[in-house]
């Protein structure tokens, strides 16, 4: 098992990079983790599950979040004004997953934790990426 009770390193493409969570004390690559900060992760997990299903976004539907690395989803947004601007921590660790668009080749991102939903559409790769949503939660 993991330091938070997740057995989530066996799959982790970077366990090499951080040594595991146990060696870290649950901040892998020097950052903080969303399963180890919340006691209750499962009902996090679950709740935002159900708040993100609830946003009404035509086509998306989320049956799971996974742990990600904010290295792994930190897209970098156009702004209006021309410049870029990445919102994550790539030291961070996230709930996220992607969902395809039917009617289009390109992807829903969602990512999330305990204060913020953000959802983004994008093409293959993270190519082209635009925020449909952001979404701070309340404390």
């Amino acid at each position: 098992m993991t330091y938070c009770g997740i057995d989530c390193c066996k799959e982790c493409s970077r366990l090499a990079e951080c040594g595991g969570c146990e060696k870290c004390k649950g901040h892998p690559f020097g950052g903080s983790c969303v399963a180890e900060r919340n006691k209750n992760f499962a009902e996090l997990e679950k709740s935002l599950v159900s708040e993100i299903n609830a946003l009404g976004i035509d086509g998306l539907e989320v049956n799971d979040l996974f742990l990600l690395s904010g290295a792994f989803v930190n897209l970098e947004y156009p702004l209006p004004n021309g410049t870029s601007v990445k919102f994550l921590n790539d030291k961070d660790v996230y709930l996220g997953n992607q969902i395809e668009k039917k009617t289009s080749d390109r992807c829903y991102g969602v990512v999330a934790n305990e204060d913020f939903i953000l959802v983004s559409e994008y093409g293959c790769n993270g190519a082209e990426p635009k925020i449909v949503l952001y979404k701070k939660n309340k404390k």
